[in-house]
C-alpha cells in the first residue's frame, strides 16, 4: 500500500468543473492529509481555485488541457474526440501509467466507462464493469451495483456483479461471506426476466464460499438492508438510485415546510433539531456520492455531475479509501479464490445451454 494516495482528477468533468472539483478536493484534503493530486483541465479555470486553497495547492500537479468532455457526449463521440487529449482521458490514463492510484470524475458516466473500460481494460473474466456504490440503509450500509455503468446483461454478468460486490463488501464490511440478493420485481422464483432467474439459478448451484446468496429483493429491500448486496443491471440500478436520492430530497423538503409551519413546530425544532440534524444527514445524497467502476485494471471512481463541492468531496474520499484499504487487490483475490468464481460459472452456464 502506497504511504500517500495519489489522486488524478478530471478538473472539468460535471456541470460545474473546476469551480466544485478543487474545493471538494481540499474538503477531502482536511480530511485525508496523506494525498497528493494530480489536476487535469484547462489552467486557467483551475489556477485561480488555487489560489483560494494553498494546502491543497502544495500538494497539487496541474497539468494542463483545453479539451473537456462534454455532459452531453455521446461515448463513442467523447472517445474520438477526447481520447488522449481530454482531461478526463488523462486523469484515466495516469492511472494506467501509474503516475495515480486512482481516477476520480463528475463527468459523462458513459464516456467515463468507455474510456475506463478502453484504457484500463477489464479484469479476466469481467465483459463489462459497473458502477458499486455503499448504500445507507435501516440496518447499516449495503453495496448496490450496476447503478448505471451499462444497460442489461445475461446471467453470467448478473453473477459477475454478485462476487465483485460480495469482494466489495467483505473489505468494506469486514464479512467473510456477504449477504446477495438479486433486485427483482418480486420475491417467487418464478418472477422477473429470464436473465435474473438464471443468475439465480447458478448463485444457488455453486454456492459460493465467498458468498450467500438469499434470493430476490424487491426494491424496498434495498432501503431495509436485506442483503450486504444488491445486485441489479444498470438500467433498474440508475432508476433506483436516481428515485431514493428524489425520495430524499422530498422528504427533506417535507419537513422543512412542516417545521416551519406553526409557532409550535418551530419550538418542536428547536427541542428537537439534534435528532433532526441526524435524519438530515443520513438523508443526504451528497454523502452518499462516489461509486466505484468495478470489474477494471485499475480504480476509477464516478461523482454525480451537478453534486456540490461537499458532494465532491465524499467522491474523493472513496477514492481515497478504495486505494488504502486495497480494494482493487482484494476484489482480485476473491474473484480468483478456489479456482475461480466465474470461470465455474461460464462451465456451468455452458453446461446447461
Amino acid at each position: 500500500m502506497p504511504q500517500k494516495v495519489r489522486i488524478a482528477l478530471d478538473a472539468m468533468g460535471g456541470d460545474a468543473g473546476a469551480s466544485v472539483v478543487i474545493p471538494g478536493a481540499a474538503i477531502s484534503l482536511t480530511r485525508h492529509p496523506g494525498t497528493e493530486f494530480l489536476l487535469f483541465g484547462d489552467r486557467a479555470k483551475i489556477d485561480p481555485e488555487l489560489e483560494q486553497h494553498p494546502a491543497l495547492r502544495k500538494v497539487s500537479r496541474v497539468i494542463h488541457t483545453d479539451v473537456a468532455v462534454s455532459m452531453d457526449d455521446k461515448p463513442s463521440q467523447a472517445l474520438r474526440r477526447g481520447r488522449k487529449t481530454s482531461s478526463m482521458w488523462l486523469a484515466i490514463d495516469a492511472v494506467k501509467k501509474g503516475e495515480a492510484d486512482v481516477a476520480v470524475s463528475a463527468g459523462n458516466t458513459g464516456a467515463l466507462m468507455a474510456m475506463a473500460r478502453f484504457c484500463l481494460r477489464t479484469l479476466p473474466g469481467i465483459d463489462r464493469p459497473a458502477i458499486a456504490a455503499v448504500w445507507p440503509t435501516a440496518r447499516g450500509d449495503s453495496v448496490v451495483l450496476d447503478l448505471g455503468a451499462t444497460i442489461g446483461g445475461d446471467a453470467h454478468h448478473l453473477f459477475a456483479l454478485a462476487v465483485m460486490g460480495a469482494a466489495m463488501a467483505s473489505v468494506l464490511f469486514e464479512k467473510e461471506r456477504p449477504t446477495v440478493g438479486l433486485l427483482n420485481i418480486g420475491v417467487e422464483e418464478i418472477k422477473g426476466h429470464e436473465e435474473i432467474r438464471e443468475a439465480a439459478e447458478l448463485l444457488r448451484t455453486l454456492n459460493l464460499p465467498q458468498l450467500e446468496y438469499i434470493g430476490f429483493v424487491e426494491g424496498d429491500g434495498i432501503g431495509k438492508g436485506a442483503a450486504d448486496v444488491i445486485v441489479s443491471e444498470g438500467f433498474s440500478g440508475n432508476i433506483a438510485l436516481k428515485a431514493a436520492e428524489g425520495t430524499a430530497r422530498q422528504m427533506g423538503e417535507f419537513l422543512r415546510t412542516a417545521l416551519s409551519r406553526t409557532w409550535l413546530t418551530r419550538i418542536g425544532y428547536l427541542l428537537a433539531r439534534g435528532a433532526f440534524k441526524e435524519l438530515r444527514d443520513k438523508l443526504d445524497p451528497n454523502k452518499s456520492n462516489g461509486g466505484v467502476l468495478l470489474g477494471l485494471n485499475g480504480v476509477v471512481v464516478k461523482s454525480h455531475g451537478g453534486i456540490s463541492a461537499e458532494g465532491f468531496a465524499y467522491a474523493v474520499d472513496v477514492g481515497y479509501e478504495t486505494v488504502h484499504y486495497d480494494l482493487l487487490n482484494k476484489i482480485n483475490r476473491m474473484l480468483n479464490r478456489d479456482g475461480g468464481a466465474l470461470t465455474k460459472a461460464q462451465t456451468a452456464q455452458e453446461a446447461v445451454s
